[in-house]
């Protein structure tokens, strides 16, 4: 029998107090690992079909045969399992911007443990996204001016609910237009959100993008005992122009 609350882990973040928490659920009679942050929960090992849904709805669009994939967020590392696991050719670059979460993936005392750290198609990369997204010049601070057929994003709790205010710009067209020109000819931007689609934030992707559309990804929450709803956006870049004939 496991005990009903244990913490794993605890670090002074500069975004706040972070702390890595595995808990019994009574209700369910299960073990629920989840991350906190401040007084914000960020994410738990209970619900993870919308994660896991981001990386294969984009994939989905992806025409490369070996994409290169970039994961904004590690978070748990699901998004980042699920883009290895449907694109056996891919490489995958992660970005996170808080070292404690990289280092619990290389210690493996996460649900998956070291099944990150230890794949050598994936690299697990300390850095700030939204930052590196507005600097424009590449989204892998060690490989500078590197595009990507993919970029999942998976941070903020949606487009208007943000975990740092200096986030904000990043889903403005400005923003959106720089992450833009970090894909590839053809390749995708998908957003996780825990909100229900929003009309004016699809409408916004497709002011940028060449095309721009809103999954909603469904699954049951038996703690609630109702069908939760939560959105995976998907915006492409045009693709290559085709060849001119002779």
């Amino acid at each position: 029998m496991s005990p009903l609350f244990e913490e794993l882990d605890y670090q002074e973040t500069p975004l706040g107090p972070l702390s890595l928490r595995r808990r019994r659920q009574l209700q369910l009679d299960v073990d629920v690992v989840e991350v906190i942050l401040g007084d914000e929960h960020l994410m738990s090992d209970l619900f993870t079909a919308s994660e896991e849904a981001l990386a294969r709805l984009a994939l989905a669009e992806v025409t490369a045969r070996a994409p290169r994939v970039l994961v904004g967020g590690l978070g748990l590392g699901y998004t980042a399992a699920a883009a290895l696991d449907h694109a056996p050719a891919a490489a995958v670059t992660v970005i996170d911007y808080l070292a404690p979460v990289i280092a619990w993936h290389r210690q493996g005392i996460l649900p998956i443990g070291r099944r990150l750290a230890d794949e050598p198609r994936c690299r697990l990369v300390e850095g700030d996204f939204f930052a590196l997204a507005a600097a424009g010049a590449g989204l892998d601070p060690t490989r500078p001016g590197q595009r990507f057929d993919a970029v999942l994003l998976d941070i903020d709790h949606s487009p208007d609910f943000h975990l740092n205010p200096s986030h904000a710009g990043f889903y403005g067209p400005a923003g959106l237009a720089r992450l833009a020109g970090q894909l590839t000819a053809g390749g995708v931007f998908a957003l996780w959100s825990n909100d229900r689609p929003d009309p004016a934030f699809t409408d916004r992707l497709a002011g940028v993008f060449a095309h721009a559309r809103a999954a909603e990804v469904r699954f049951p929450n038996p703690l609630l005992g109702r069908e939760e709803v939560q959105t995976v956006y998907l915006a492409g870049a045009a693709p290559a122009p085709a060849p001119k004939p002779i």
